[in-house]
């Protein structure tokens, strides 16, 4: 009885966490966005540094009219902003905060797991896209698939070179394993891993299934109110998702800056919000890529360089 109430609290926490860290993380955005492109409406909404536009915002979402198209495949079109929604709680569960096993469910595979539950994302894409009966939502469907899918494989590889190199497929056996100066030795890994993660989330500049100046606003133009609300806020849990397994696989995730360091959970979200800044610092600093741009750093790029990584850890592990 006890184990079952040790994981229903823990259960109960990532949930708390998952209610939370995107709301803060969307609401760092607006602040972050609003000094460098100098936006004074966010910084002033309810008085102190705005603080009330998170809460503006929520308000807005609920008020509006929920409206489902006529044509559209109703049972689906309902329910894709949950599958939006559900990996990224799923992931949340096995992504360690801290040593002595402050994870909710630890596993043996638990970086295959994340690999695999991230993947079933494009399904919430394609149902959103196929469900709504509208062209536009159809072609950012298609973009989608073709950048998700493309994206995916960089975004398998260089994680498969962060558990070569730590020689186990458990998050917190990774971050036992994590020295200081993997920062160097894999840091073609870390690069890779972050620019094909921004692309899985459909984050700037890899927002082309969205697209407004040319697709409306592509997969998500029928949606309204609470519905586009869910899929606003699985965007910002991505970002968090993406943040913590950064931090996990190749920033060491709760261990300092030297060998032995251990800072407990606070060192984890420190690092998570610090790379959070960095996914919204891209969205401010670079243009949106064409389609063939993306496509061409996904396949000239990103997979090559992850092979080449992934081939450098061998040699390193077997003369090591």
């Amino acid at each position: 009885m006890g184990a079952w109430v040790e994981f229903a609290v823990r259960v109960f926490a990532v949930l708390g966490a998952f209610l939370t860290l995107p709301l803060i993380v969307g609401q760092a955005e607006h602040k972050v966005m609003a000094h460098m492109q100098g936006r004074l409406g966010p910084m002033y909404a309810g008085g102190f540094h705005g603080w009330a536009q998170l809460v503006a915002d929520g308000v807005k979402f609920v008020q509006k009219e929920d409206i489902t198209p006529r044509a559209a495949d109703r049972a689906v079109f309902r329910l894709a902003p949950v599958v939006a929604l559900l990996p990224y709680l799923v992931v949340l569960l096995v992504i360690p905060l801290g040593p002595n096993g402050l994870v909710a469910q630890p596993l043996d595979i638990g970086l295959f797991f994340v690999l695999a539950v991230v993947g079933v994302g494009v399904l919430a894409v394609l149902m959103a896209a196929w469900s709504s009966a509208n062209k536009y939502a159809l072609l950012g469907g298609l973009r989608a698939a073709a950048q998700l899918l493309g994206y995916e494989l960089p975004f398998v590889l260089a994680a498969a070179s962060v558990a070569m190199a730590a020689g186990t497929l458990s998050l917190p056996g990774i971050v036992q394993a994590w020295r200081p100066w993997w920062l160097l030795w894999q840091l073609p890994a870390l690069v890779v891993f972050f620019t094909a993660g921004l692309a899985e989330i459909r984050r700037p500049p890899f927002d082309m299934p969205i697209a407004d100046s040319e697709l409306v606003f592509g997969y998500l133009t029928e949606y309204t109110g609470l519905r586009f609300a869910f899929f606003l806020l699985a965007e910002y849990a991505g970002i968090v998702v993406i943040a913590a397994l950064t931090t996990v696989l190749f920033l060491g995730g709760w261990r300092g800056p030297f060998a032995d360091a251990e800072l407990g959970w606070l060192w984890t979200l420190l690092k998570v919000f610090a790379v959070s800044f960095v996914v919204i610092w891209f969205r401010v600093a670079y243009p949106r890529l064409r389609e063939d741009q993306l496509q061409r750093l996904c396949w000239l790029a990103l997979v090559p360089l992850a092979l080449l990584q992934l081939v450098l850890t061998a040699v390193v592990k077997v003369a090591g």
